[in-house]
This record gives C-alpha cells, sequence and structure tokens, in this order.
C-alpha cells in the first residue's frame, strides 16, 4: 500500500464505512501486511504528537510549566507507540475470540481487519493531543471507532443483528482494560527510565 493508497483508505474508512468494510472482507491482505501498510505509519501519529505536546510544547500545571526532557519524551513515544500496536493485535484477539459466543463466525484474519480499521478515527485524532483544546475532538474520534467497531462486526465477523451491540459493548470494555494495563505497564516502565 503505497501512501496515496493509505490516505484513500483512511479516507474511505472514516467517510464511506459500510462500503469499505465490505471491500476489507474481500481482501486477503496477511495480517503483517496490515501491519506494515497500515498501522505502522498511523500509530507514529498519536506517538509523535504526544512527543511534541511533552517535551517541545510541554505541560501547563497551575503556575507553571513542565517540559519532559527529549530522551524521555522519546522513550515515551517510542513505547506508545509499540504498545498502541500490541493493543491492536490484541484486540483481534480478543474479538476472534468473543465471535461464538455472541453467534458470529471465528475469524482471526477479519478480526484482526476489524481491530485494525476500527482504530482509524483515534489513530488520526492523536494528533489533536497537542493543543489540549482540542481534546473533545478526540473523544468523538473515539466513539465514531465504536461505531467503525460496530459496522465491522457486523460485516467481517457476520455477527447476527441482534447481537452485536451486545459484541460491540463487551469489546470495547475488554479494550479499555487491556489499554488500561498497557498504559499502566508502560508508566512504570517509563517511570523507571526517567530515574
Amino acid at each position: 500500500m503505497n501512501l496515496n493508497q493509505l490516505i484513500e483508505r483512511v479516507r474511505n474508512i472514516l467517510l464511506n464505512p459500510k462500503p469499505t468494510w465490505e471491500t476489507i472482507k474481500g481482501e486477503t491482505m496477511p495480517v503483517a501486511q496490515i501491519f506494515k501498510d497500515y498501522l505502522v505509519p498511523l500509530a507514529a501519529i498519536p506517538a509523535v504528537a504526544m512527543f511534541i505536546r511533552g517535551s517541545l510544547f510541554g505541560f501547563s500545571y497551575g503556575f507553571g510549566r513542565f517540559r519532559q526532557p527529549i530522551v524521555s519524551g522519546l522513550l515515551g513515544a517510542v513505547l506508545s507507540y509499540v504498545l498502541t500496536l500490541v493493543g491492536i493485535f490484541i484486540a483481534g484477539k480478543v474479538i476472534d475470540a468473543l465471535a461464538p459466543t455472541f453467534g458470529a463466525t471465528k475469524n482471526d484474519l477479519n478480526a484482526f481487519k476489524v481491530a485494525a480499521y476500527c482504530w482509524t478515527p483515534a489513530l488520526i485524532a492523536g494528533v489533536l493531543s497537542i493543543l489540549p483544546l482540542l481534546g473533545i475532538l478526540g473523544l468523538l474520534a473515539g466513539l465514531y471507532g465504536i461505531y467503525l467497531l460496530y459496522l465491522g462486526l457486523l460485516a467481517l465477523m457476520a455477527c447476527p443483528a441482534e447481537k452485536v451491540i451486545g459484541y460491540t459493548v463487551v469489546c470495547v470494555v475488554v479494550m479499555i482494560v487491556i489499554n488500561a494495563l498497557i498504559g499502566l505497564c508502560a508508566g512504570m516502565v517509563t517511570g523507571r527510565m526517567v530515574k
């Protein structure tokens, strides 16, 4: 996937998701290629934004401003980047594991596609973290990602319509827990690196 194809896929999944999920359903691109061509570039967006915000602009606390040291900022951004990719991979495994519970079809590749592409709005909106006032837009992007998850579960996991809301809710709750644990681990690691 070249840059133009990447931009086209992002635009299509964000602006025209239903037919895009049907296109994705027919693709046989392996997990490694989805990582390399789609997730690796997109996951860099929030990591770079986090570095810019923390190390270049800094954070305001009451009467002062705190800037993270450059090395700590870079390490944190790299760790965040890697853990984002790991989190998406785990999310795909969760989606696949939960499929039979909700009458959906187990399919490891399709489950990974759902996880990868439903994260698109959150990854793109990661750039908004540079300016804290735009944080609400990041929240809206996350909510749109839940809608994309819902559509992906219907299209790629063949989930019955009457069970897809439950499937979506359980996937979201499990992903929140996974991401909280990943964030906790990242915080512990970066906290030790700074000392």
